[in-house]
């Protein structure tokens, strides 16, 4: 995808810059071809977002998001590009200062049991990070892990029990707890609802909407659930086969979705009013491999309106109204 390099002169109000990112995984060391054989998992996606907002990463399946984010925190190591986080390059920060920058920059998974080690109470395992990076002094520490407790819907009882006694709800207030924890700047929430029931997600939505308010987080909300973007995001980014295909305000992209994937994805949201057809935009054929993606737009294999030059040139990610981008040929490309 051409991606226009953009401005890293960051202001105030932006902790995040990403530019150009780039994560392939090679898979081997040897390959008879000049070049390896890598599989693109996140190929040249560029975004910022704001202090205090929250900006909704979608997609299907397997597009990326989740990479994104890790390689956002060097959970994986970046392979090209840029990722600003308060001013500073993460890609570039050595190790050691990289692991006092930490507690600023958190993570809340999508599987909440697995994430929770089962040897542990609730205490330590909201506490063993606090302890870690001496957020607060040892005099406060069992007082400052209640509180923080308190402030996600957990009883004070719930302190030395573990994660097993819990149910699916509980537990993820529990992985907030942790991640808020450490007074983080920026959290980036992997699918945080997807494990849960319909009933409960409301709850934890509303929940990280709270926190938010309070605390000023910023988050970067990783689902593919377009309804719950929707509710809690400020910015929108549509992602497919590891390439930004559309972002922008989220009243602009579900009021005038401009690229093809856009408006299929949201032709899929469910409309509470019985009476209202829902005009469905069904996408024929595959997912192309992450490891050969199509020349040109990626897209152009399930798009309804491909063109010959789609298959020729990349088209230009680029701003068409303000706090819009798409990169699409059915638009000027000047």
């Amino acid at each position: 995808m051409a991606i226009e390099k953009m401005d890293l002169t960051t202001t105030n109000d932006d902790i995040l810059v990403v530019n150009n990112l780039k994560k392939y995984y090679p898979l081997s060391k040897f390959t008879i071809k000049k070049d390896p054989v890598s599989v693109r998992a996140v190929d040249d996606i560029s975004f910022t977002i704001k202090r205090g907002t929250t900006m909704g990463l979608v997609g299907e399946s397997g597009c990326g998001k989740t990479t994104v984010g890790r390689t956002i925190l060097r959970l994986h190591e970046v392979t090209d590009g840029q990722v600003i986080f308060d001013g500073k390059d993460l890609a570039k920060v050595p190790r050691r200062k990289l692991r006092k920058m930490r507690p600023q920059m958190q993570m809340i998974f999508q599987d909440p049991y697995s994430s929770l080690s089962p040897r542990l109470p609730v205490g330590e395992i909201i506490g063993e990070a606090v302890k870690e990076h001496n957020i607060v002094p040892k005099s406060k520490y069992r007082s400052y892990i209640l509180k923080v407790m308190r402030d996600c819907g957990l009883q004070p009882q719930y302190y030395y029990r573990y994660p097993h006694e819990f149910s699916g709800g509980q537990r993820q207030r529990i992985s907030i707890a942790r991640a808020v924890a450490l007074n983080p700047k920026f959290i980036i929430c992997d699918e945080p609802l997807s494990a849960l029931d319909v009933s409960i997600q409301s709850q934890i939505i509303n929940l990280m909407k709270d926190l938010q308010e309070q605390h000023g987080y910023t988050y970067l909300f990783i689902s593919h659930d377009l309804s719950v973007v929707e509710y809690i995001s400020d910015t929108i980014g549509v992602m497919y086969l590891g390439s930004m295909m559309e972002m922008g305000d989220k009243k602009k992209v579900f009021a005038n979705p401009m690229h093809p994937y856009s408006k299929a994805l949201l032709s899929a949201v469910p409309v509470s009013d019985p009476d209202v057809k829902m005009n469905r935009i069904v996408l024929k054929g595959d997912i192309p491999s992450p490891i050969n993606p199509p020349s040109g737009c990626k897209f152009r294999t399930r798009c309804p309106y491909a063109m010959p030059i789609c298959a020729e040139k990349a088209p230009v990610f680029k701003e068409y109204e303000e706090n819009h981008k798409v990169a699409c040929h059915l638009y000027s490309q000047d």
